[in-house]
């Protein structure tokens, strides 16, 4: 049921620094079995009848943010009021092909470079299609490296400083690493912290203080893999647990906080260096199966694909505070 509510700013105590979400919300109130601790405000309602359920957000200059709409195989770029405009479309793969996990065709991790090129996953049972795919600013769409059609290539990071990619594998249980100018991948890491258990593996990724760090949805985990001397992979670290159903994540800054998106429990949580968690956003927030989030500044941005609820596929934002 749809109605309007206010909520007031709450501080959640984080670390001896204590890292808050806060902001005022006034939307649909969600059912939530947890009490929400912070709030937040929508910057749009998406158009689920269109195949709007955003799966992967990244930042645009100028306060926009680019999406991938994950079914509908569409980019799309979301103006700071809240207007949609697709940017790209993806073909439609051949008749009986057959995405590995999911069936349907499925558009996953998006990344920008500086002079606003963007680079996106493509997963669709087919040799043809799946891969690492670029978008120049006023072009069109062209596979640039392709994956193993057995594959599901998810999550993607972008090292723009040693100009290559990195491509979460949520059915393969692998990161690959790609050059920007696209070409062959490279099987950086396969380990069984990466792999699934029963649905998807690997699935976040991100580059952070000389490392790469995934996420495991069905393990509940957050992995750190050093990047090594000469760019190979160094041990698999397991930095946090407990968090089954975990989607993407973001840095909140320089230090290894982070929050992410718990998707099916409709929940967005603070993890701290220690490992330990809280949850900080909740259905009552509006939150509808997050899928990923982007920090700008004190600000993060946070994607919601409505895959369960089906109800509003959203963005939302949250201004992140220091407290005492």
């Amino acid at each position: 049921m749809k109605g309007t509510i206010m909520r007031t700013r709450i501080g959640l105590l984080a670390t001896a620094a204590a890292m808050t979400l806060a902001g005022t919300a006034v939307g649909p109130a969600l059912a939530s079995g947890t009490d929400s601790t912070a709030d937040a405000r929508f910057v749009t309602h998406l158009d689920m009848a269109a195949g709007q359920r955003p799966e992967n957000i990244t930042l645009e200059s100028g306060g926009a943010v680019d999406v991938t709409f994950a079914y509908s195989r569409q980019v799309a770029r979301i103006s700071p009021d809240g207007r949609a405009r697709i940017l790209a479309t993806l073909p439609e793969p051949p008749a009986g092909a057959t995405t590995p996990a999911l069936s349907s065709p499925f558009l996953g991790g998006i990344a920008r470079a500086h002079d606003g090129t963007l680079y996106f996953l493509y997963a669709t049972g087919s040799n043809n299609l799946t891969g690492l795919w670029r978008l120049c600013p006023g072009g069109t769409p062209r596979r640039i490296a392709a994956l193993p059609a057995a594959g599901l290539p998810n999550g993607l990071a972008f090292d723009e400083t040693k100009g290559l990619l990195y491509a979460a594998d949520s059915v393969l249980g692998t990161v690959w690493r790609i050059p920007l100018t696209g070409g062959t991948p490279t099987r950086w890491a396969t380990a069984p912290e990466l792999a699934a258990a029963g649905f998807l593996g690997a699935n976040g990724v991100k580059i952070h203080n000389g490392a790469v760090w995934v996420s495991n949805l069905d393990k509940g985990t957050v992995l750190r893999i050093p990047i090594a001397r000469y760019g190979g992979a160094g041990p698999i670290e397991t930095r946090a647990t407990g968090l089954v159903n975990i989607d993407d994540f973001a840095f909140t800054g320089r230090g290894d906080t982070l929050l992410a998106a718990i998707n099916a429990d409709n929940e967005v949580a603070l993890v701290r260096p220690s490992g330990s968690h809280t949850v900080v956003l909740t259905g009552v927030d509006g939150l509808e199966n997050p899928t990923s989030l982007a920090i700008r500044g004190n600000t993060a941005y946070i994607a919601s694909g409505a895959y369960f609820t089906n109800n509003d596929p959203n963005i939302l934002a949250a201004r992140i505070t220091s407290g005492s």
